[in-house]
C-alpha cells in the first residue's frame, strides 16, 4: 500500500484556508444573526466545501443590518406618521365604508399592511392586468412617449438587447424634450449598461443610478441583497410594477424560453403616489440626490377608479419580512380559494405551514410553477416543496408552454396581489421586493380567470402518484437542494 504526502509547501496553504474558514463560520454564528437554518446551511458549505464555500461566502454574503437604507426625515416621518394614525382610526370605525364590499373581509389585512408595512391605503385607483409582454412593452412605451414633466423608473434588469435599447433610446429623446429621468438601475441585474452605454441618454441631460455598485467592479459585486423591484412613474399620474424585466426574453423573443408569462399592473389614482414614494427613498439612498418624498395625492372629486390598493415594500434591511406577512395572513384567512403562481417556490417553515393548514381546512389550494429551470437548485428545491405540498392535499400545475415567472397571489377571488415577489426565502430577506396588494371582486376574479386560463390551455396538473414516479436521482437534486435552500 502506498501513503501519498501532500508537498510540504502546500500545508501552511491549506491551513490557511481552514483557519480562514473557521473565522467565516465563527462570523455567521456569532456576527451575522441569520436564520437557525440559514446559518446552519452556511456552516456545511463552509466545513465540507472549504475553498469553494469560502468564495461563496463572499460573493453571497453581506451584512446589510449595518447600511442605513430608505431613512425618512424627521419631518417626513411626522407627517407620514400622523397619516397613517389618521386614516388607520377612521378605519378602526365599523362603519367605515368601503367601495367593494368584499373588502370589509380583508380590513385585518389593510391593517396589517398599515401597522407592518407602514402602506396606506387608497381607493380612488384604476388598476390594469396584463399579462403579455409585448403588450406591456407597447403600452408603456406610448405612456412614455406621452410623458411631459418626469419619468422614474426602476428596474432589476434592463439588458443591452433591441429591447433595452430602444427604451433608453426614448428615454433620451424625452430627456432632450425637458422631461426629467431618472433611471435607478441594479448594479448586477443590469450589469450590460454602463456610462459608455448610456452616454447619449446622460448628455441629453437624464439621470441614472446604480444601486450598490461597489468600488471593486468584481470582488465586491454581492449577489444578494438586490434591488428587485419594478417600478415606473409617469408624470405623478400613471405606474407600472410587477414581474416583467426589459429584456427580449420578456416579449418572447428568446429560444431558450419561448413565449415568458409574467404578470405586471399599470395603475392611475393615488397608488401611483405609493410607488412614486418608494421610488424617491431608492434614489435618494442610491445617488444621495435629495429629493422629497412627495406625498401629493388626486385632487378633490378626480377619482379614475374604485379599486382598493396597498404598495408595500420589503426588503432586508427590515426584520418584518411585510411582503411574506402580508401573503401568510392572505392564505390563513382564505375560506374558499388559494390561486399562487410563482418561478421559484422555495418557501419557510410559516409558509409552508400557512398553506397546509388552509388545505386541512377545506381550502382549494393550487400552485403553478414552470416546466424549465433558469437556475437549476432552485428548480429542484422549488420540486420538493411542491411535492410536500402534494402530499398534504394541495394541487400543482406546470405550465409548458414557454417559462412562467408571474409572481401572483389570489385568494377567495376577492383580493389578490401582484408584484416582484417570488415565494422564496430570496425574496422575503434578502432582495428589495414592492407589491400590489388589490382589494376588488372584479380585478381579483380577472387574476382568477387569467390562472384557469393557464391551467386549463397551458399546462397540466402535477398529482401527487406522478410525483411519487420521479427517479433516485432527482431525489437525490431534491435533497441537495433543499438542505441549501435558505442560501439559494
Amino acid at each position: 500500500m502506498n501513503t501519498v504526502f501532500l508537498p510540504i509547501h502546500t500545508v501552511p496553504a491549506l491551513v490557511g484556508i481552514y483557519a480562514i474558514n473557521i473565522l467565516m463560520i465563527i462570523a455567521v454564528i456569532f456576527a451575522e444573526r441569520k436564520s437557525p437554518s440559514a446559518t446552519l446551511a452556511w456552516i456545511m458549505v463552509l466545513a465540507f466545501v472549504p475553498i469553494i464555500g469560502f468564495v461563496f461566502y463572499l460573493v453571497f454574503n453581506q451584512n446589510i443590518a449595518r447600511i442605513k437604507i430608505n431613512r425618512l426625515t424627521e419631518n417626513e416621518k411626522y407627517v407620514v406618521s400622523h397619516a397613517l394614525k389618521k386614516q388607520m382610526q377612521e378605519m378602526d370605525n365599523p362603519r367605515y365604508a368601503f367601495h367593494c364590499p368584499t373588502t370589509r373581509n380583508w380590513r385585518h389585512l389593510i391593517k396589517l399592511n398599515q401597522v407592518y408595512g407602514h402602506a396606506f391605503y387608497s381607493e380612488n385607483n384604476q388598476v390594469e392586468l396584463i399579462t403579455d409582454g409585448m403588450t406591456l412593452f407597447d403600452r408603456m412605451m406610448r405612456d412614455i412617449q406621452g410623458a411631459k414633466d418626469t419619468i422614474n423608473m426602476e428596474y432589476f434588469i434592463i439588458k443591452k438587447d433591441f429591447v433595452g435599447m430602444s427604451l433608453i433610446e426614448l428615454l433620451t429623446q424625452k430627456a432632450k424634450e425637458g422631461v426629467t429621468v431618472r433611471l435607478l438601475l441594479d448594479t448586477m441585474g443590469c450589469r450590460t449598461i454602463n456610462e459608455h452605454v448610456l452616454k447619449d441618454y446622460l448628455a441629453a441631460g437624464g439621470k441614472v443610478g446604480f444601486f450598490f455598485k461597489p468600488k471593486f467592479k468584481i470582488f465586491g459585486l454581492k449577489l444578494n441583497y438586490r434591488n428587485h423591484r419594478k417600478i415606473v412613474v409617469i408624470d405623478h399620474k400613471i405606474a407600472y410594477t410587477g414581474g416583467y424585466n426589459i429584456a427580449k426574453e420578456y416579449i418572447g423573443q428568446k429560444k431558450k424560453f419561448g413565449y415568458w408569462r409574467d404578470t405586471h399592473v399599470r395603475l392611475t389614482g393615488d397608488a401611483v403616489a405609493d410607488l412614486n414614494g418608494r421610488f424617491i427613498l431608492d434614489w435618494r439612498f442610491t445617488t444621495k440626490e435629495q429629493l422629497q418624498l412627495e406625498a401629493a395625492r388626486m385632487a378633490e372629486g378626480e377619482t379614475p377608479g374604485h379599486i382598493g390598493v396597498q404598495i408595500v415594500s420589503c426588503g432586508p434591511e427590515s426584520p418584518s419580512e411585510e411582503v411574506k406577512r402580508a401573503m401568510m395572513r392572505m392564505i390563513t384567512f382564505a375560506e374558499k380559494r388559494v390561486y399562487l403562481q410563482t418561478p421559484y417556490f422555495v418557501p419557510d417553515p410559516s409558509i409552508v405551514e400557512s398553506l397546509k393548514m388552509a388545505v386541512q381546512s377545506g381550502v382549494d389550494v393550487r400552485i403553478m410553477i414552470p416546466h424549465m429551470p433558469d437556475h437549476v437548485f432552485v428548480y429542484w428545491a422549488t420540486y420538493s416543496y411542491v411535492g410536500e405540498l402534494l402530499r398534504s392535499g394541495a394541487r400543482a400545475y406546470i405550465y409548458d408552454d414557454g417559462f412562467l415567472h408571474a409572481k401572483t397571489l389570489v385568494v377567495d377571488g376577492e383580493v389578490g396581489t401582484i408584484g416582484s415577489t417570488n415565494f422564496d426565502n430570496r425574496s422575503f430577506r434578502l432582495n428589495f421586493e414592492t407589491n400590489a396588494f388589490i382589494f376588488d371582486k372584479d380585478f381579483a376574479q380577472q387574476m382568477e380567470r387569467a390562472f384557469i386560463h393557464d391551467m386549463a390551455h397551458h399546462g397540466h396538473e402535477l398529482t401527487y402518484a406522478d410525483y411519487l414516479k420521479r427517479g433516485k436521482l432527482i431525489k437525490f437534486k431534491e435533497a441537495i437542494s433543499r438542505l441549501l435552500s435558505d442560501i439559494l
